[in-house]
């Protein structure tokens, strides 16, 4: 376990986080949330000693080893086994060291060549894959991963997952996918107004309480508010009046033990609308019968034909280094096929947010220039309205491309692609350096919009929410495949997974083939329906009741006040009565309701980590 007690950090006159205490306790797993600044990173270089607090302390037992990735990556043996199995504790001879470093490495992503590969050949990302295996195989108590998830494919997202729910000791996680924090962690800790606080369960279960609670404080700083303006309205009046010396001695004093609370400042959210083109036509674009190969090497994209409707909604899925970018910059004209064609219909207005689009903003440029240079009226005023909505406030829209964060550069890529009117955009990965509250704006702005989205991401969450076709890269080559994801992963699934050893399975049911584990969902989400129908009857139930009686309080209370004018004075106090009756039983019902509604939500999460807890333990 480790405690941090009191821990104040802060740089310059930025303030991180104030006189927090918390505990991650044995065998807890905790999702560490939190905006784009607000420290989460840092405090996990205070834990590991990168960094030294401004007070605090931050404890643990004297053996307690902690696993995580090295800032400064470097790599000393000739081959990436041997580099991977010299993190590994010394050997008790029991257990062959050698399976187990392939089994992590072949889960995230490394083939049976690669392990022979000099690791400082490998490529960036791949070298922070040998990092990540490094520290799960050195068998840590505490493992501490920053957004691991970057540095993924969807299948190692998938086999990592799998591995981090089955781990027994403590890990904190930071990581902008909101599923895979939800699917792994035991509690979630979030930095909040330079406060910290744990709670046991989802980020949906966190961030319901941080509301909760603001209300209550808001409420009750309003009510302090009122009390004071009455006491010192009291205390003005009846100052200089001697018969009331008494009382205003009492309110003098009552007003000076009343708390005081500040404010709450308003957090901004991002603000993303897409601006929709009209279009009227029945495709976008056409591409037929594409190939394409990178000089030298082999063919990546091969005799795809795929047509793009107004409304489509489509996600590309698969590893790293099949072609899906490739393909999205074939489909936005960056590049050309080798054969076949990619036809855009006339009206196309297309909008396109690609990985390297970040590299080809002008370093010189502030942000309201950079949005600038899209506007068709160049209109600055207007630049700088789109920057405060990408949250570039005030002076912030003159901040120098060249100071930004990735994350900071990822939101003025996005409101360069608001500030033009579009019918279809292309998305590679743009959630990347985005925080939570940021990637909702941004999933509630594609919904929003009226055309059509093609999203390159390997985010199992977004795909569930966006997608209801697929364009796949796998071992049976590329593909459209009709249907969303769910769809997809229960007809098709992963055949890489089943290659290489990382097929779905839960630790009770290692190496059962596939038929016996679509028999094993099946009777999960049977189970599902049987457990959870009951409680939505009853909350159904609940709901038409609260309705029924608040629809009677209604009703009675306009024939209260009819009475009330024609003096039935017997029907009024019988009115009153049924009035307090309803709201009394409304008061009842509402309390079942939310354990109702709690317990359900209990019930759907432990049903989901059963049908999602299928991934190999190594």
């Amino acid at each position: 376990m480790i405690q941090i007690n009191k821990l104040s950090k802060s740089y310059g006159r930025q303030l991180l986080f104030d006189d927090v205490s918390f505990t991650v306790n044995i065998g807890e797993k905790v999702g560490l949330v939190g905006r784009n600044g607000s420290g989460k990173s840092t405090l996990f270089r205070l834990i590991i000693g990168e960094e030294v607090a401004d007070e605090g302390e931050i404890s643990r037992p004297s053996s307690y080893k902690i696993g995580h990735l090295q800032q400064h990556i470097s790599f000393s043996l000739p081959k990436v086994l041997q580099e991977a199995m010299s993190a590994m504790p010394v050997s008790d001879g029991l257990s062959d060291d050698s399976y187990i470093a392939k089994k992590i490495l072949y889960g995230l992503g490394f083939d049976q060549s690669s392990l022979e590969t000099d690791p400082n050949l490998l490529s960036g990302g791949f070298q922070v894959r040998l990092q990540i295996a490094k520290t799960l195989l050195s068998n840590p108590d505490l493992i501490l991963l920053d957004e691991p998830t970057n540095f993924l494919d969807i299948l190692s997202i998938r086999w990592l997952q799998g591995f981090l729910r089955n781990w027994k000791k403590e890990l904190l996680l930071i990581t902008h996918d909101r599923e895979f924090m939800d699917s792994v962690c035991t509690h979630t800790a979030g930095i909040h107004r330079q406060r910290i606080k744990k709670v046991e369960g989802s980020t949906h279960k966190f961030y319901e309480q941080i509301i909760l609670e603001e209300e209550v404080y808001e409420r009750t700083r309003v009510n302090n508010e009122r009390r004071r303006l009455e006491t010192e309205d009291f205390i003005n009046r009846f100052r200089a009046k001697a018969t009331k010396a008494r009382q205003v001695q009492s309110k003098i004093k009552s007003l000076q033990r009343m708390e005081t609370l500040e404010e709450l400042r308003v957090i901004k959210d991002l603000d993303l609308s897409f601006n929709y083109a009209p279009f009227h036509g029945k495709w976008l674009i056409q591409a037929e019968a594409l190939h394409f190969s990178y000089p030298g090497s082999p063919e990546i994209i091969s005799g795809l034909s795929l047509t793009i409707g107004p409304k489509d909604r489509i996600g590309i899925i698969g590893k790293n280094g099949k072609g899906k970018t490739t393909l999205l910059r074939l489909l936005a004209g960056e590049l050309s096929p080798s054969k076949g064609e990619v036809v855009h219909n006339p009206n196309l207005r297309l909008s396109y947010f690609g990985q390297t689009n970040v590299l080809r903003l002008d370093p010189s440029n502030t942000v309201a220039e950079e949005i600038l240079k899209v506007l068709e009226d160049k209109n600055i005023g207007r630049a700088r309205t789109i920057a405060g909505i990408m949250m570039f406030e005030g002076d912030q829209s003159l901040k120098k491309i060249s100071v930004l964060s990735g994350g900071e550069k990822s939101r003025v890529l996005l409101g360069k692609i608001i500030a033009r009117p579009s019918n279809l955009l292309l998305l590679d990965e743009p959630t990347n350096h985005l925080d939570m509250e940021s990637i909702d704006s941004l999933l509630q702005a594609i919904d929003a919009f009226q055309g059509a989205v093609v999203i390159v991401t390997h985010s199992e969450m977004i795909l569930r929410s966006v997608a209801e076709r697929l364009v796949v890269f796998d071992q049976e080559g590329l593909r459209v495949f009709e249907g969303g994801y769910e769809d997809f992963i229960d007809k098709v699934g992963w055949k890489d997974e089943e290659s290489t050893g990382t097929t779905i399975t839960t630790d009770n049911n290692r190496g059962i083939g596939r038929k016996e584990l679509k028999r094993k969902r099946a009777e999960l989400i049977n189970a599902k329906s049987r457990a959870l129908t009951p409680l939505q009857q009853r909350i159904d139930e609940i709901e038409e009741a609260i309705v029924d009686h608040e629809q009677a309080i209604k009703e009675h209370t306009n024939e209260l006040l009819h009475c009330s004018a024609e003096g039935q004075w017997q029907r009024c106090k019988s009115l009153s009565d049924s009035i307090k009756d309803r709201r009394e039983k409304i008061e009842l019902l509402f309390d079942e309701l939310q354990g109702l509604v709690d317990k359900k939500e209990e019930m759907t999460a432990h049903f989901e980590g059963l049908l999602k807890g299928i991934e190999a333990d190594p």
